[in-house]
């Protein structure tokens, strides 16, 4: 398969490509049209923040199946359109939270002790050493602005220092937070009380300008450390904020346009201290970031789970040979449950019995409703189609049952109308790895999933079945298999046929036209 990398990442995230068999293209700068024809055929795509991988990119590429970030942000990639055309999207959080974590506080240090400005005028022949009157981190307020990854490895690092520890994150456990040493309060109590900030957030909507004016004017005397992302602090607000002395100090690794514009005030700003996005920089941690995305890019072109996916279902890695197999159980199950079901779907419903109960089903779950979506849409897999359950507002939930009866594990996908109708189709794995199909709307079958299929409910009453064959036989269909069921002797039976040739309409018709056949179902679980 084809790999596109458009921004420079390292040599061993390319070896690991190259090694599994792919094809690897570095295209570096390339944007418009020879961006569109670079990704035309390829399956992934590796970038960093140098390249905007908008709508348009992704509709360029019609085979992507998922867009790996070398670094955190993915603040340059539509997140939501690349749901809504099933490719994955992720990132590499951990190769670089060192990095950045001690690039911040090398800022922090840099800020609170002026030493960028220092080493200028001694450089400059300037021995200025009354002019520099730094201030101690050793018993000052540390304000964490997001207590994720790089957050807490610069709350470990600044609390050896004797530094007093609060911390904004709502979306961190208040526990996490205690077993740090940091208080967790309210943003403006976390201003409020800190002497230096440090920033440490996506951009997203919510974080865009999160600290402007007002929250600068509460930091009087303080300094205010961001190498997480631009954007997130109001940058004029910030020069105007360190150069009328609100803030002591500023120390800032990331703007909102980069590379930063000669005129933007920061670089104007006596104690404001400016790298150009290094806080990753390290060789280290490029190698760390480029083999992790390049593992996780191989994981989806393999079909394997991706541990940092952002927008879909994942699963550790020990864990996902116990639930493979009923990823295809479960697809299979959905997809042939909507085939059956004559009314307008409301809600899936997906239960697990037994062992599998005990494991993490959430992809299990979204390759169902991708079996239920799938005759629906021209593109839905385990990516979208959660997605595709939301905006088509069918309710999804799922049931866990420690027990099964007759069987070790099972998987039961229904589809549900809300005037009461349902059909369910619940699957199983027999001698380990040989899937089944076991139960169809109540009924016992033991059925071969696969390829195509038949389903008639019939009266059960003698010459049914030979009728059925004498029909199938007359419009050359050989039939591969059969599985009957009934609910009782002389009551409704149901038959599951596996065919080697479609049913036409006209074979259908004939059948129940015979006062003994309900009805007659013709499905498919291949995409003829």
């Amino acid at each position: 398969m084809k790999v596109l990398v458009t921004d420079p990442i390292a040599d061993a995230g390319l070896d690991v490509l190259r090694e599994a068999g792919h094809e690897v293209r570095t295209a570096y700068d390339v944007e418009g049209d020879a961006l569109y024809d670079g990704i035309a055929d390829a399956e992934g795509l590796i970038v960093r923040s140098g390249t905007d991988v908008t709508t348009d990119v992704l509709e360029s590429a019609p085979e992507l199946v998922i867009v790996g970030r070398a670094g955190i942000g993915t603040d340059n990639i539509d997140i939501e359109a690349a749901t809504d055309r099933g490719v994955i999207v992720a990132n590499a959080p951990e190769g670089n939270v060192r990095a950045a974590a001690e690039h911040t506080v090398a800022m922090t240090f840099a800020t609170a002790r002026s030493i960028p400005q220092a080493h200028a005028r001694l450089k400059g022949g300037e021995w200025a050493k009354s002019e520099f009157l730094g201030t101690e981190l050793n018993g000052k307020v540390l304000g964490v602005v997001g207590l994720g990854r790089v957050g807490q490895e610069v709350a470990r690092r600044l609390d050896s220092l004797g530094m007093e520890l609060v911390a904004y994150d709502p979306y961190i456990a208040e526990s996490r937070a205690d077993r740090l040493g940091a208080e967790l309060v309210e943003l403006e109590d976390c201003i409020d009380r800190a002497d230096v900030l440090t920033v440490h957030t996506p951009l997203t909507s919510e974080t865009e300008d999160l600290v402007s004016d007002a929250e600068l004017d509460r930091m009087e005397g303080g300094y205010l450390v961001n190498c997480a992302r631009g954007g997130v602090v109001d940058e004029p607000a910030l020069a105007e904020a360190v150069a009328d002395g609100t803030l002591q100090g500023a120390a800032v690794d990331v703007f909102g346009d980069e590379p930063i514009a000669p005129d933007n005030p920061l670089l104007h700003t006596e104690n404001v201290v400016v790298t150009p996005h290094l806080a990753a920089s390290t060789e280290a941690a490029q190698e760390h970031v480029a083999s992790s995305i390049a593992d996780q890019v191989l994981a989806a072109l393999e079909g394997r789970p991706v541990a940092n996916a952002l927008n879909a279902p994942s699963i550790d890695e020990s864990a996902f040979s116990r639930v493979r197999p009923y990823i295809d159980i479960a697809e299979t199950a959905g997809r042939i449950a909507v085939q059956l079901f004559d009314e307008r779907v409301a809600e899936v419903e997906v239960t697990y019995e037994g062992e599998i109960a005990e494991e993490d089903v959430e992809l299990v779950t979204a390759s169902a409703l991708k079996g239920v979506f799938r005759p629906l849409e021209w593109q839905v897999n385990a990516v979208n189609a959660p997605r595709v359950a939301e905006e088509r507002g069918i309710e999804v939930s799922e049931i866990k049952r420690h027990q099964a009866e007759d069987f070790q594990s099972l998987v039961t996908v229904a589809v549900k109308h809300g005037n009461g109708k349902e059909m369910g189709v619940c699957g199983t794995l027999f001698a380990g790895e040989d899937p089944r199909i076991v139960r169809v709307d109540g009924f016992r079958v033991d059925a071969i999933p696969g390829g195509r299929m038949m389903v008639t409910r019939n009266a059960d009453a003698p010459g049914v079945i030979g009728l059925i064959g004498t029909v199938m036989g007359e419009y050359d269909i050989n039939i591969a298999g059969m599985y009957n069921a009934r609910e009782a002797y002389s009551g409704e039976a149901m038959t599951v046929y596996n065919v080697d040739q479609s049913v036409p309409e006209e074979a259908r018709q004939e059948l129940e036209a015979d006062e003994r056949i309900i009805s007659t179902r013709y499905i498919t679980l291949s995409d003829e």
